[in-house]
């Protein structure tokens, strides 16, 4: 009898770009450009899910402006990177993969100690977290930030990427637009969900002008972000049928919380809140350690976790292909994503522990991820991202990568 399962690791079209199979390495902060370039330590990071089976791998926040970043070396996509950056995605390529560039803005999440500026927010606003003050973004900085946005995707077509991914979540600049707890304008940029949701529009807009077919384009949407009176699916559900009409977009990954409070909403599993306490400034560890679990929030995983807000969205979408992500570990995590209408998964703690977990399960469907949801890689951003239970990344020891035994089965 002929087996009528879905395939995950067949070959698939995203917009423009075909790739070898459904799944996409997500988006995680990397530690490995110091400077703000690129360095060959960031090009084996994206290497190894490249030579592990991956369909594309993502370059995690790369900021649309100097005043976008979230966090030390993080890479800013201007003509100085560009060098780097070719020779990254001509690394990725070469090992068979596609690879895209996560574009983003701060905004709420960004830092004066590092940009030098006070952040910008749709209204005026105070980080829960850090306490810092956010002034409201003027109307000329909005059309500034859409054509950043632009700029970004232009770089990343002359650095030969195959797709940007437009970072629409987890409070940044553009998610916080979408947030009625922080977006209270009396423009049209505020009001209601039509309204709130114009800024990512234009933004979506203007990429796709400037890149036109030659890359794919993804937006990466916030379902809900955890937080009272904020982000629900509801309104959620409105922005994605409003750029999904747009049809500006080719992909839409959908994701949940937010880097402004409680971030254990999207990651879900163990709190490492020794760990944290440990590279924070000696004045606040004891704090870190008696309100830490109550700041980052404590939820437990399971499978799939994302998959009940996510499904949601499958019946609306009539242009705009859909990413699920959220506690995805094996093959038959692929094939229910499949299943339920997903046309792509995406996968970043399990791939972080097993680069080669592809290959793996290319191999032996049977095949189970070793990450037990630790999370204390969370802790590892501040130094170099890396898996805390593998000698290979903590220690960089050469292991060799496995490889599948045969080709991927056709169904």
């Amino acid at each position: 009898m002929k087996d009528l399962s879905p395939n995950p690791f067949a070959p698939a079209q995203l917009g423009p770009v075909r790739l070898r199979n459904r799944v996409i390495k997500a988006a995680t902060s990397e530690g490995r450009s110091p400077d703000g370039l690129v360095t060959d330590d960031l090009i084996d990071f994206h290497l190894s899910f490249a030579r592990g089976g991956v369909g594309m791998t993502t370059v995690a926040y790369c900021c649309v402006s100097k005043q976008g970043a979230s966090a030390p070396g993080q890479i800013v996509m201007d003509a100085k990177a560009l060098p780097g950056l070719k020779k990254l995605t001509d690394a990725v390529h070469e090992a068979g993969a596609a690879i895209s560039a996560q574009l983003g803005h701060a905004g709420v999440v960004a830092q004066k100690k590092l940009t030098g500026v006070t952040a910008i927010a749709p209204s005026r606003f105070v980080n829960p977290t850090s306490f810092a003050y956010c002034r409201e973004i003027r109307r000329d900085e909005i059309v500034a930030v859409i054509d950043q946005f632009g700029a970004a995707a232009q770089v990343a077509v002359d650095a030969g990427f195959d797709a940007v991914e437009l970072h629409f979540g987890h409070l940044y600049l553009p998610s916080s637009f979408l947030s009625p707890l922080i977006n209270r304008r009396k423009d049209e940029y505020g009001g209601d969900i039509d309204n709130r949701s114009r800024f990512v529009r234009e933004i979506a807009r203007r990429v796709r002008e400037v890149v036109g077919e030659r890359i794919a384009v993804i937006a990466k949407l916030d379902m809900d972000d955890g937080l009272p009176g904020s982000i629900w699916i509801d309104e959620a559900l409105r922005t994605a049928q409003l750029l999904d009409a747009d049809r500006t977009l080719d992909a839409i990954e959908l994701t949940q919380g937010s880097s402004v409070f409680k971030p254990m909403y999207l990651f879900r599993g163990d709190v490492p809140v020794r760990e944290f306490a440990r590279v924070m400034p000696p004045a606040l560890r004891p704090g870190v350690r008696v309100m830490g679990k109550w700041a980052m929030g404590n939820y437990p995983y399971e499978d799939l976790y994302m998959l009940p807000a996510a499904r949601q969205f499958v019946p609306i979408m009539g242009n705009t292909k859909l990413i699920l992500l959220g506690g995805i570990t094996n093959r038959d995590h692929l094939e229910t994503g499949m299943r339920e209408g997903f046309d792509f998964m995406a996968m970043g703690r399990a791939l972080l522990r097993e680069p080669d977990l592809v290959n793996k399960m290319i191999s032996d469907p049977e095949v189970r991820s070793r990450c037990d949801h630790n999370n204390k890689c969370m802790v590892t951003v501040f130094t170099r991202t890396h898996c805390v239970l593998d000698p290979q990344q903590r220690y960089g020891q050469a292991m060799p990568m496995s490889v599948p035994s045969e080709d991927p089965p056709v169904t």
